[in-house]
């Protein structure tokens, strides 16, 4: 079953862990001196803030899925979008090490598309061992023109 991700970027932690934790009636499943995320159920949601992005707000959206064999078949129909699909494999964000793909909608917004393989003490390249540290929840995705469909 696949949950529903979004990042923000937020200028103060400790006041939109606050904000978001009144919102959603609940603590941060994950709680670190930049990241906050909660894994919740109703609505099912992977929602996670940092201050580690230059831009305030929706960072990015995506989805999470529970399997590689999920993440396979979100693969192929991200590929079916045909608008510059990037891989990740292994990656280490957001204090956890994930398979995952990228891609951008018509609009420019990043969607994100994982599995999580577990999790690690770093938010991203903090000890520098990253091979694309600016993707960490900052994809280099570029806008594709959007196709010509509904006319």
């Amino acid at each position: 079953m696949k949950r529903f991700h979004v990042h923000v970027a937020v200028s103060d932690l400790d006041q939109s862990i606050g904000f978001y934790s009144t919102l959603f009636g609940a603590a941060p499943n994950v709680c670190k001196s930049d990241y906050a995320k909660w894994m919740l159920d109703d609505p099912r949601i992977n929602f996670a803030i940092s201050r580690r992005a230059e831009n305030f707000g929706v960072n990015h959206l995506g989805m999470q899925v529970e399997s590689k064999d999920e993440l396979d078949a979100m693969r192929d129909q991200l590929q079916r979008a045909d608008r510059g699909l990037i891989e990740e494999a292994g990656a280490q964000c957001c204090y956890a090490q994930s398979d995952k793909y990228w891609i951008t909608d018509p609009q420019g917004v990043a969607w994100e598309t994982f599995h999580s393989l577990g999790e690690i003490p770093i938010y991203g390249d903090d000890d520098g061992t990253r091979k694309n540290a600016a993707a960490c929840c900052t994809p280099q995705v570029q806008p594709q023109p959007a196709a010509a469909c509904c006319k």
